[in-house]
């Protein structure tokens, strides 16, 4: 037999020690003990506390060591100081898991950091993994186990729970049950001391227990191992994650609750499109995904076609759809052909498909066959709203009787309450999929397409770099160690540039002048017409104090740009050390575009690379794509940009690709893949140290590319 994974003790232990067991009413572990007898956990439950000898009829032991041999967890709700000690105990007497509900730990202050170290170390030592501590617990249903202090039980199913909130866990469960929704696992995370996301995710990546993985995230605290097990699991289960803390105000919250590092909530979403899971944005969206994902739903495309009797939630469905980038089908002549035969002459002859308000259940039944069976459709939204001729329960059953014989998706919308509620109820007990809202009711079908889409991101693989000319890395470190033996962290210009030429990367030349002399000499060498921008380490925007003049024809041009530019700087940025300038050929392109292409440092997930409109544009249109290295021109094309950067730009996306793929794709963004960030990002570079040298000098990453005209 294979061996087992090592977090089974935890998730499937033979028999569970309650450490603090207690009969006094309200006490955690009064309400635990009653959860865990509750629960009818199939394997031995004991107790652990001197005062007792039974707790409610289960044997209980003055300490852990004098426990059964086969107790492979440890539910400790025993107060903080007592913790490591417990832990010390467990690893003494073989148990291998324990979940530890107790507060007290960082949260508390500098002695809880203190208590939190003694208990990680003790064990470590001794081969104990820990989740929480400060968390609600565990359930794992499908085996009665209930190692919670949440009310109630949750129902055995296929959908496993991760999350950071226990307040989030007991909330969803207390949703399901009534809702008949069951779950493979629930679990809280608390404070993560020792065990989380990564970890649990793999082992439910791999348990035929779970179907299905739910992911509440405030904070990570290790990126590598998060995003592995994202990738693993998504392979072969649909991955649904809840993120929060997007702006601020909820990165503030966030880290004051989990203590867990929050990070840039671009990068994260990049993580979620290369690690092939789906991200949603709302609590609303997380139940509606778990309710899709509970009844199966499995579309294998985005193409939605919407089935109405009325027509303006009809036309909420559809913008819901447009707003989330989910294309409606365009019915086959054959699909149009097959409708104009059963309903009425002035139904909407299009998707969504207007039954009219006085539908029949038969319309229902044909309207959605007729849909399932175009191959341009991949998943149907059904929506009923009361009306006076409509029975709303013999049209639920004439849903219901089409999803279970297609081999697509069917979601249902039944508006209101009063009328529907029953019609409602009927469909759910046959494991259908059903909404009380059109927008709900596509936002389910949309993230599930969206899980299958992903999938294509996990297939690609960076291209091979043996065709491209070796980099000339002792002219790159050169560059660098200059700007480190004087004390600077961050590259000029025109040092940015000699180091890209080093990697082949094609620059515009530039050449320092810190005269009006040698700004003319400098100008006459490159060619006119020549661009000159202010040389400053205190000035990042150079347009912004009039550092930068553009088309200078000859020398007096250069020289009186240069009087001019100095009058101006000094005006605006007295307290800025100038250097002089850079003069560079300008670059006459009428066509041209700028793009600003560069590889930033997350707390998290370490480096990610940056693409979007450049020049004054970047901080005009803050529009910019992430993604994460290395890239090929699949995962390239696949960043996206909005609106405003994409109509900018205009150009053919395959010259795009090309520019990004000579930083993302080459030495430099394959390279600095797991570096840390020794210098803060500016227009002109970035120092990274590189992750595999870590003595060797820093390298500079994160410089704009450009393409045609200089702004």
């Amino acid at each position: 037999m294979p061996n087992p994974h090592y977090l089974a003790p935890l998730f499937e232990p033979r028999a569970v020690a309650l450490v603090g067991a207690t009969e006094t009413p309200g006490k955690v572990g009064a309400v635990l003990l009653e959860n865990l007898i509750a629960g009818g956990f199939a394997g031995s439950i004991y107790g652990v506390n001197p005062r007792y000898r039974t707790v409610r009829g289960v044997p209980c032991f003055v300490s852990v060591l004098r426990l059964p041999p086969n107790v492979d967890l440890a539910i400790v709700v025993t107060p903080a100081a007592t913790v490591p000690g417990i832990i010390a105990q467990c690893a003494e007497a073989g148990i291998h898991a324990a979940v530890v509900l107790s507060a007290g730990f960082a949260e508390a202050g500098p002695a809880g950091v203190a208590l939190e170290r003694e208990m990680r170390l003790a064990a470590r030592k001794g081969g104990v993994r820990i989740l929480g501590p400060n968390c609600i617990g565990l359930m794992r249903p499908p085996v009665g186990l209930n190692a919670t202090f949440a009310r109630g039980q949750a129902l055995p199913g296929s959908l496993a729970l991760v999350a950071q909130s226990g307040a989030v866990c007991t909330a969803l469960v207390d949703w399901a049950t009534p809702n008949g929704i069951g779950f493979s696992s629930v679990v809280s995370l608390g404070a993560s001391a020792d065990l989380d996301f990564g970890e649990v995710v793999d082992y439910l990546a791999s348990d035929a227990r779970t179907e299905h993985i739910l992911l509440y995230i405030e904070g990570v605290r290790d990126g590598r191992r998060l995003v592995s097990s994202l990738r693993a699991a998504a392979r072969v289960k649909p991955v649904i994650v809840m993120k929060v803390g997007r702006h601020p105000a909820g990165s503030r919250a966030a880290v004051s609750h989990t203590g867990a590092i929050v990070g840039r909530d671009d990068v994260f979403d990049a993580v979620v499109r290369r690690t092939g899971v789906v991200r949603v944005a709302t609590a609303g969206e997380l139940v509606a995904a778990a309710q899709a994902l509970a009844a199966n739903v499995r579309p294998a495309g985005d193409h939605l076609a919407i089935v109405t009797n009325g027509g303006g939630p009809g036309v909420m469905a559809a913008d819901r759809a447009a707003d989330l980038g989910l294309p409606l089908a365009t019915l086959s002549e054959g699909t149009i052909a097959k409708l104009q035969a059963v309903l009425p002459a002035h139904w909407s002859h299009g998707n969504p498909v207007d039954l009219i308000g006085d539908a029949t259940p038969e319309r229902y039944r044909v309207a959605i066959a007729a849909c399932l069976e175009d191959p341009g459709v991949h998943g149907v939204v059904a929506i009923l709203v009361p009306q006076a001729v409509t029975d709303a329960g013999e049209a639920a059953q004439a849903v219901v009787a089409v999803a279970a014989a297609a081999t697509k998706p069917v979601i249902a919308c039944w508006m209101g309450e009063a009328s529907v509620g029953a019609a409602r109820a009927a469909m759910r007990s046959a494991g259908l999929p059903v909404y009380r809202l059109p927008e709900t009711a596509v936002e389910a079908f949309a993230h599930l397409a969206q899980f299958y889409r992903h999938q294509r991101s996990l297939l690609e693989a960076p291209p091979p770099l043996a065709h491209q000319a070796p980099p000339d890395l002792a002219r790159a470190r050169a560059i660098v160690a200059g700007a480190l033996d004087e004390g600077r962290e961050i590259l000029s210009a025109t040092e940015s540039k000699d180091f890209l030429d080093a990697f082949h990367i094609p620059v515009v030349k530039s050449a320092d002048a810190s005269t009006v002399d040698a700004a003319a000499a400098a100008a006459d060498a490159a060619g006119y017409p020549v661009v000159m921008k202010i040389l400053s380490p205190d000035i990042t925007h150079k347009s912004d104090v009039g550092g930068v003049r553009l088309g200078l024809a000859d020398a007096a041009a250069v020289r009186s740009a240069w009087d001019e530019m100095m009058g101006r700087v000094a005006r605006a940025q007295p307290a800025a050390r100038i250097g002089g300038v850079s003069i560079e050929r300008m670059v006459a392109n009428p066509h041209g575009r700028e793009l600003m292409v560069g590889i930033a440092s997350d707390d998290v997930f370490g480096p990610a690379i940056t693409f979007g409109a450049g020049g004054v544009a970047v901080e005009v249109l803050r529009d910019r794509a992430v993604g994460l290295p290395p890239l090929n021109a699949a995962l390239v094309d696949d960043l996206g940009l909005g609106n405003s950067a994409r109509s900018l730009l205009d150009v053919p996306v395959d010259a795009l690709i090309a520019a990004q793929l000579r930083v993302l794709g080459g030495p430099i963004g394959g390279g600095l893949s797991g570096g840390r960030t020794i210098g803060p990002v500016t227009d002109d570079a970035v120092l990274w140290r590189h992750p595999f040298e870590p003595d060797a000098p820093a390298t500079s990453a994160s410089v704009p590319l450009l393409i045609g005209t200089t702004k």
